[in-house]
Parts: structure tokens; C-alpha cells; sequence
């Protein structure tokens, strides 16, 4: 659902600009070209806000769902937010180095249902929140200016750390058994997006999917880490840039 909704929005971003510069082309009007020197600075400088829909790439351990009373474990995703800086260093008129140190809030919810000894199924919702401290590096591809527009790609990887990571708590003394993970993280990310060049500065929106590469979960066994067997990161990222 909140998949359908992020794309949904980066259509329409994407049409509204359309509608907006059908019109000069249309009637064959000479357009007013926004920021003409931009591209010929080397290093541009701005901040981003994010919509981010994090979830995980689940695989659970061979008979988990037969040896025990666990009948299912589930994962379900949920909105968060991004805010960053953006640091850009045009190496041509078409590519560009992009540098964007982001604090990423991401939250995710695994759901346990076990059977108890009088049949009855006990119901778990284990919210794994993390606050990540991301370094992205991507590489950018942009079409030429089509007056005050252009499209674009990248692709790329970040490291990210957790600043909220639970990783050394000890359920075995705490009240509130907790599904921990590892503090480190590192993805590869890609997506597009569209540049409108405005009177004093360039917004941006783009549409990102990053992908885990490494096995998150820590396996303290308890009854909810014993039975997965990895759990990787992927988030879907809607992203509008302010660079001046």
C-alpha cells in the first residue's frame, strides 16, 4: 500500500512537470531559461527531505514452522522520514558525484504467532525502530536541459550506522525481550528522478530503492531471533532536493 502511494506521487510529480512545460512548447513561446550558469559550477551545495517506507528481506531457518510452536513470523513495513545535506560535484554536463550525509528514521514491525499448550494462538508485534546515521555516495546521470528541465539517474552505495541499535541489550534480564540487530549496515541503492531549474534554485524529486547486503539479525535465542535465519534491509525513498 505504502509502495503504491510512493509511486503514485512520483507520477505525478513527474506529469505535473510535464503540464507545466507543455504549454511553451505548445505555443512556440521563447521560455525564460531559469539559473543559465548553474552547470558551469563545479560544486553545488544543498538539503533534502524524504518520505522512506522501510521493510526487510526475511528468510527463516529451515523447519522453523515445524519444530516449535511458532505457526508464523511476518514483517510489515512502515512510513519514516529523511532529513540530509546534499553535496554535488559535477565532473561533465551529465555526470555528477553526489555526497548526501542523511539521518534516516525508519521503523519496521516483525509479527509473531505462537501456539500455546491450550491451543490457543498468543499474537506478537515486535517493533524494530532504528534512527540511521547514512553516508550514500551515488553517481548521477542527467539529460541535457530541455529549457527548465531534466531527467535523471544514479546509482550507488552507503554505509549506515544505527544510532538507536538495541544490539547489546540483555533480554535476559530485561522485561521486554527485544529483536536486535546489528549497528552496522551497508546497501546498494539506485533510482531516478527529475531537475527543475526556479528562479533562485534547482528542485529536485526523485524515487530510490536501496537494498541490504548484510544479515542484520542477532541471534541471542530467543524465541523471536532463534527461528530467522537473515533479515536484510530494503527501503523505498521519496526524496525532494533544494540545491543552490
Amino acid at each position: 500500500m505504502h509502495l503504491r502511494v510512493t509511486r503514485t506521487l512520483f507520477l505525478l510529480a513527474l506529469l505535473t512537470s510535464v503540464c507545466v512545460a507543455s504549454p511553451a512548447f505548445g505555443q512556440g513561446r521563447i521560455v525564460t531559461q531559469n539559473l543559465p550558469n548553474f552547470d558551469l559550477h563545479r560544486f553545488h551545495f544543498g538539503f533534502l527531505l524524504s518520505y522512506n517506507n522501510s521493510d526487510f528481506h526475511m528468510k527463516l531457518k529451515p523447519g522453523a514452522l515445524a519444530t516449535d510452536s511458532l505457526l508464523s513470523v511476518d514483517h510489515v513495513r512502515s512510513p519514516g522520514f529523511n532529513l540530509g545535506i546534499v553535496a554535488s560535484y559535477n565532473m561533465s554536463n551529465n555526470f555528477s558525484l553526489r555526497f548526501l550525509p542523511t539521518l534516516s528514521f525508519q521503523d519496521r514491525v516483525l509479527q509473531y504467532d505462537f501456539l500455546r499448550l491450550d491451543s490457543t494462538v498468543a499474537d506478537f508485534d515486535k517493533p524494530v525502530e532504528s534512527t540511521y546515521l547514512e553516508f550514500p555516495l551515488h553517481v548521477k546521470f542527467r539529460s541535457n536541459r530541455i529549457n527548465n528541465f531534466a531527467v535523471y539517474m544514479f546509482a550507488g552505495g552507503k554505509m549506515s550506522i544505527d544510532m538507536a541499535s538495541k544490539k547489546d541489550v540483555n533480554n535476559a534480564i530485561d522485561d521486554e525481550v527485544v529483536v536486535k540487530l546489528e549497528k552496522y549496515d551497508y546497501s546498494v541503492d539506485m533510482g531516478a528522478g527529475v531537475d527543475m531549474f526556479l528562479p533562485y534554485f534547482k528542485f529536485g524529486i526523485e524515487l530510490k530503492h536501496s537494498v541490504g547486503i548484510p544479515n542484520l539479525i542477532v541471534d541471542d535465542g530467543t524465541k523471536f531471533s532463534a527461528p530467522i535465519e537473515s533479515l536484510r534491509s530494503k527501503v523505498w525513498v521519496l526524496t525532494f532536493t533544494f540545491e543552490g
